[in-house]
Protein backbone atom coordinates (compact mmCIF):
# COMPACT_ATOMS: atom_id res chain seq x y z
CA UNK A 1 0.00 0.00 0.00
CA UNK A 2 1.32 3.41 -0.90
CA UNK A 3 0.51 6.64 0.91
CA UNK A 4 0.60 10.42 0.83
CA UNK A 5 3.29 11.73 3.15
CA UNK A 6 3.16 15.23 4.58
CA UNK A 7 5.99 17.39 5.84
CA UNK A 8 5.37 16.68 9.53
CA UNK A 9 6.12 13.01 8.99
CA UNK A 10 9.05 13.65 6.64
CA UNK A 11 10.72 15.98 9.12
CA UNK A 12 10.20 13.45 11.92
CA UNK A 13 12.50 11.18 9.93
CA UNK A 14 15.22 13.85 10.23
CA UNK A 15 15.08 14.45 13.98
CA UNK A 16 15.45 11.59 16.46
CA UNK A 17 13.49 13.43 19.15
CA UNK A 18 10.48 13.58 16.80
CA UNK A 19 10.68 10.02 15.47
CA UNK A 20 8.24 7.44 16.78
CA UNK A 21 7.91 3.72 16.05
CA UNK A 22 4.98 4.58 13.76
CA UNK A 23 6.91 7.18 11.75
CA UNK A 24 9.94 4.85 11.53
CA UNK A 25 7.63 2.19 10.07
CA UNK A 26 6.31 4.74 7.58
CA UNK A 27 9.86 5.53 6.48
CA UNK A 28 10.46 1.84 5.89
CA UNK A 29 7.20 1.60 3.94
CA UNK A 30 8.10 4.59 1.76
CA UNK A 31 11.54 3.10 1.17
CA UNK A 32 9.99 -0.15 -0.03
CA UNK A 33 6.85 1.01 -1.83
CA UNK A 34 7.37 4.70 -2.49
CA UNK A 35 5.01 7.49 -1.56
CA UNK A 36 3.30 10.55 -2.97
CA UNK A 37 3.27 14.22 -2.04
CA UNK A 38 1.92 17.42 -3.55
CA UNK A 39 4.35 19.47 -5.60
CA UNK A 40 4.86 21.88 -2.68
CA UNK A 41 6.43 19.21 -0.46
CA UNK A 42 10.10 19.88 -1.33
CA UNK A 43 9.63 23.57 -0.52
CA UNK A 44 8.04 22.78 2.82
CA UNK A 45 10.67 20.17 3.67
CA UNK A 46 13.60 22.41 2.80
CA UNK A 47 12.04 25.30 4.70
CA UNK A 48 11.57 23.09 7.76
CA UNK A 49 15.24 22.13 7.66
CA UNK A 50 16.32 25.72 7.21
CA UNK A 51 14.18 26.85 10.15
CA UNK A 52 15.72 24.07 12.25
CA UNK A 53 19.18 25.33 11.34
CA UNK A 54 18.25 28.91 12.22
CA UNK A 55 16.98 27.71 15.59
CA UNK A 56 20.22 25.89 16.27
CA UNK A 57 18.86 22.34 16.00
CA UNK A 58 21.37 21.48 13.30
CA UNK A 59 24.25 23.01 11.37
CA UNK A 60 24.43 23.75 7.64
CA UNK A 61 26.32 20.57 6.88
CA UNK A 62 23.70 18.38 8.54
CA UNK A 63 20.91 20.38 6.90
CA UNK A 64 22.43 19.65 3.48
CA UNK A 65 22.80 15.92 4.31
CA UNK A 66 19.19 15.72 5.50
CA UNK A 67 17.98 17.57 2.41
CA UNK A 68 19.84 14.99 0.31
CA UNK A 69 18.27 12.18 2.32
CA UNK A 70 14.75 13.54 1.77
CA UNK A 71 15.42 14.23 -1.90
CA UNK A 72 16.57 10.64 -2.41
CA UNK A 73 13.40 9.11 -0.99
CA UNK A 74 11.12 7.50 -3.58
CA UNK A 75 8.40 10.11 -3.16
CA UNK A 76 6.57 10.98 -6.37
CA UNK A 77 5.49 14.59 -6.62
CA UNK A 78 1.97 15.11 -7.91
CA UNK A 79 2.06 16.94 -11.22
CA UNK A 80 -1.56 18.05 -10.83
CA UNK A 81 -1.11 19.96 -7.54
CA UNK A 82 -1.28 23.41 -9.18
CA UNK A 83 -4.38 22.62 -11.23
CA UNK A 84 -6.17 21.20 -8.20
CA UNK A 85 -5.27 24.28 -6.14
CA UNK A 86 -7.75 26.37 -8.11
CA UNK A 87 -10.58 23.90 -7.64
CA UNK A 88 -10.73 20.95 -5.23
CA UNK A 89 -7.90 22.03 -2.93
CA UNK A 90 -9.26 25.55 -2.53
CA UNK A 91 -12.73 24.23 -1.80
CA UNK A 92 -11.37 21.78 0.81
CA UNK A 93 -9.36 24.50 2.52
CA UNK A 94 -12.38 26.77 2.67
CA UNK A 95 -14.84 24.09 3.77
CA UNK A 96 -12.65 22.49 6.44
CA UNK A 97 -10.75 25.56 7.62
CA UNK A 98 -7.27 24.33 6.69
CA UNK A 99 -4.47 26.22 5.03
CA UNK A 100 -4.30 25.63 1.28
CA UNK A 101 -0.90 23.99 1.90
CA UNK A 102 -2.41 21.40 4.25
CA UNK A 103 -5.45 20.96 2.02
CA UNK A 104 -3.11 20.01 -0.86
CA UNK A 105 -2.06 16.86 1.04
CA UNK A 106 -5.66 16.08 1.91
CA UNK A 107 -6.85 16.62 -1.66
CA UNK A 108 -4.14 14.34 -3.07
CA UNK A 109 -4.97 11.55 -0.61
CA UNK A 110 -8.66 11.89 -1.37
CA UNK A 111 -8.17 12.01 -5.17
CA UNK A 112 -5.84 9.00 -5.27
CA UNK A 113 -7.70 7.12 -2.50
CA UNK A 114 -4.54 6.75 -0.44
CA UNK A 115 -3.89 6.89 3.29
CA UNK A 116 -2.48 10.17 4.58
CA UNK A 117 0.61 10.03 6.79
CA UNK A 118 0.64 13.11 9.00
CA UNK A 119 1.35 14.14 12.58
CA UNK A 120 -0.60 17.39 12.22
CA UNK A 121 -3.63 17.24 14.53
CA UNK A 122 -5.95 19.37 12.37
CA UNK A 123 -5.00 17.55 9.18
CA UNK A 124 -5.51 14.16 10.88
CA UNK A 125 -8.94 15.25 12.05
CA UNK A 126 -9.93 16.56 8.62
CA UNK A 127 -8.76 13.38 6.90
CA UNK A 128 -10.68 11.20 9.34
CA UNK A 129 -13.81 13.33 8.85
CA UNK A 130 -13.53 12.67 5.10
CA UNK A 131 -13.23 8.93 5.72
CA UNK A 132 -9.56 8.71 4.76
CA UNK A 133 -7.11 6.39 6.48
CA UNK A 134 -4.67 8.33 8.63
CA UNK A 135 -1.20 7.00 9.44
CA UNK A 136 1.42 8.23 11.88
CA UNK A 137 1.70 8.94 15.61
Amino acid sequence: MSLVVDNSVALSWCFEDERTPATAALLEQVGELGGFAPMLWPLEALNGLLVAERRGRLDASRRRRLAGFLHALPITLDADTANQAWTATGRLAERIGLSVYDAAYLELAQRDRLPLATLDRELRSAAAALGLSVLGR
